[in-house]
């Protein structure tokens, strides 16, 4: 091996050390050029409370940098059941406030809180340092209560709250079918051959069932034998339905479509809404058309009559008001989010809800707003139910996950219960609980599970919780009609194409 000259060593050594010289010269200048982005003052956790007076919730935020090193918000709101959710946008100085205008957010940094605005409606926050954020507890442990007493198997999913009358059930599946079920045993006093899924709840009288279906038509029976009466066309038979399917690639768009109006009876006249966007009313005796309106989007909700006006909500975001007797529009109201749930009048107000997460109270009379309130970012798929003589309604959500107890008076909350699941069915209520029912989905954002709940009508706590069974290889299972109370019964249809019977308390 050939062994170097001192005189060799000494100028690798020389070339060598310029190398390294001319290298951190170099790569001074290009850190100097690129310096890492300073901590800013807001970064870490808070947590602390948002909302208005009426409904305050507890909320948490991490802001941190993300890989691009731009400064992100993550959103820990129990009551929405987010624990770490990444808020769309990024997090801007301007001047004093930190911005985040993709969910109308403003922050002020003063004596190390923060304070300001944020969703909904601009309420506000108030925030404080912490070392830890909330994180999803477990599903608590309730009593199952005393299950059900009998189960009705009907075959298609169950998605229109079953109607009672003298010891009978009344409902449709997505089957075709329409059934009337003895409330005694679960046994079947006769089927209807309906043709197309009902959706929609059943009006049932003395002596005749009237209901919707997705052939278009709308249907008088016999109560006692099920034979038809008359059949009036709703000329909705081609609206499309695109209900809710497995999270899989390429199985197509669905939009939520699962509800349809019950039909109203009001001196002889029956009003009822369709699919193609019109309201109707229409001759119980004969089933012949008295007038027909053409507000725009599907009727998915239950007409209201109060005085000289028919109301109801549409899928075009808007709820109208038209004359009773001719049909004219009075007033419509645009309410920024479409309607699947069905006004209702409580204290004098026309108490509405639609998929924006929008609740609010309308002057029946113009539509003008009396007060509004957004459920975070959840949407109000439930009709309100009144909570007995006063001013206080039931009534559920979706994300939300909760039952609430409000006053239509001024909007407070007064209390609001997890029952872990999609609560968009409407409550019912018996002398001493509310009942509700709830749709379970996965995968999803959130866990939802579904079940059949009770709770204490004065103060919300779960007094029983009975889980349905999951179906494997299902995305949704659970309930998505709402329970309806019968003296002692409590009857509820399924998903999984059953009509379930609970003894009430």
């Amino acid at each position: 091996m050939r062994r170097l000259s001192t005189s060799n060593f000494i100028v690798i050594t020389l070339v060598f050390g310029l190398t390294l010289f001319l290298c951190s010269a170099s790569c001074a200048r290009v850190f100097a050029q690129t310096p890492a982005a300073a901590a800013d003052a807001i970064e870490g956790k808070w947590y602390g409370m948002a909302g208005f007076p009426q409904d305050r919730v507890e909320i948490g935020f991490e802001f941190k940098r993300n890989e691009k090193r731009e400064l992100k918000a993550y959103l820990y709101q129990p009551v929405m059941n987010f624990y770490g959710l990444e808020l769309p946008g990024t997090l801007k100085k301007e001047a004093d406030k930190y911005v985040l205008e993709d969910v109308r957010m403003s922050l002020t940094l003063s004596e190390g809180k923060l304070s300001g605005t944020y969703y909904p409606l601009h309420a506000p926050i108030s925030l404080e340092r912490t070392n830890k954020l909330p994180e999803e507890l477990p599903v608590p442990v309730f009593p199952k209560g005393p299950g059900p007493k009998w189960q009705a198997k009907l075959g298609g999913a169950i998605f229109a709250p079953a109607a009672v009358y003298d010891g009978v059930a009344y409902v449709g599946t997505t089957g075709g079918m329409f059934y009337a079920i003895s409330l005694k045993d679960g046994s079947f006093v006769w089927p209807f051959t309906a043709g197309r899924p009902v959706h929609g709840e059943a009006l049932v009288v003395a002596e005749h069932v009237y209901f919707v279906c997705d052939n278009g038509f709308l249907f008088k029976l016999d109560r006692k034998t099920g034979k038809e009466v008359w059949r009036y066309d709703l000329g909705d038979a081609q609206v499309p339905r695109m209900l809710p399917h497995q999270v899989l690639p390429n199985t197509g768009d669905y939009d939520w479509d699962t509800h349809a109006p019950r039909p109203l009876l009001v001196e002889d006249v029956i009003y009822v809404g369709s699919g193609d966007g019109s309201m109707h009313a229409v001759n119980a005796a004969k089933g012949e058309r008295i007038w027909r309106s053409e507000p725009k989007g599907k009727i998915r909700t239950n007409a209201l009559v109060d005085g000289p006006r028919v109301i109801f909500g549409s899928l075009d975001d808007t709820v109208y008001a038209v004359d009773r007797q001719t049909g004219r529009e009075v007033w419509k109201k645009n309410t920024y989010g479409p309607h699947t749930s069905s006004p209702v009048l409580i204290d004098g107000k026309l108490i509405i809800g639609n998929r924006n997460g929008l609740l609010a109270a309308l002057n029946p009379a113009t539509g003008e707003t009396v007060w509004r309130m957004l459920f975070w970012g959840s949407s109000v798929e439930s009709d309100a139910v009144p909570a007995g003589d006063g001013t206080l309604f039931y009534i559920g959500s979706s994300d939300l996950r909760r039952v609430s107890l409000i006053d239509a008076k001024d909007a407070r909350v007064l209390w609001r219960t997890d029952i872990y699941g999609w609560a968009w069915p409407r409550p019912a209520v018996s002398e001493r609980l509310v009942y509700a029912s709830a749709i379970g989905a996965s995968p999803y954002q959130m866990r939802h599970l579904g079940s059949v709940t009770a709770m204490d009508r004065r103060t919300g706590k779960i007094v029983w919780r009975w889980p349905m069974p999951e179906a494997p290889g299902s995305w949704t299972n659970g309930f998505a009609a709402s329970p309806v109370v019968d003296g002692k019964t409590l009857v509820v249809g399924g998903l999984d194409g059953t009509l379930y019977a609970f003894p009430v308390e």
